[in-house]
């Protein structure tokens, strides 16, 4: 850790000497340390705090992610995160493997999702009888309304 991370903290990084006026410029992350616990990185949208810059200053709660969409949206997550792994590391079979699982129980979750609640994705509609799109509750209802 260099001098200006310790005084500055995690969410600080520093301009080269002679940097350009008006140019944009993004300082490279100095540490991959400290990281949250995997349920708060969940919660945040990153694993690094020096990275987290809520939108708005709103965070989630651990309430929000308690609930059958939060779920499912956590195993997506994974799965984005696994294949950007895979794009720098495409040879490495262990994890293309775990990646297909993680891929298969996906599929599994979104299924029994859309059964019991409705679409996700509007391509979910392709055996839909009738228009479901805009059908309430909306998914981050269901906490609200005990439908757990």
């Amino acid at each position: 850790m260099s001098e200006n991370t310790a005084a500055c903290g995690v969410k600080c990084g520093f301009l080269p000497t002679c940097a350009p006026l008006a140019a944009a410029f993004v300082p490279k992350q100095q540490s991959a340390k400290p990281q949250y616990e995997a349920k708060e990185a969940l919660a945040r949208g990153t694993l690094f705090p020096g990275l987290d810059l809520p939108f708005m200053n709103m965070v989630n709660t651990p309430e929000k992610l308690s609930t059958p969409l939060a779920e499912l949206m956590a195993i997506d997550f994974v799965c984005k995160e696994m294949l950007l792994y895979l794009d720098t590391h495409a040879d490495d079979k262990e994890a293309f493997e775990l990646y297909k699982g993680v891929l298969r129980l996906a599929e599994e979750a979104h299924k029994r999702y859309t059964a019991r609640y409705g679409p996700v994705v509007p391509k979910d509609m392709v055996d839909a009888q009738s228009f479901t799109w805009i059908k309430d509750p909306w998914p981050w209802d269901y906490t609200e309304r005990g439908m757990r």
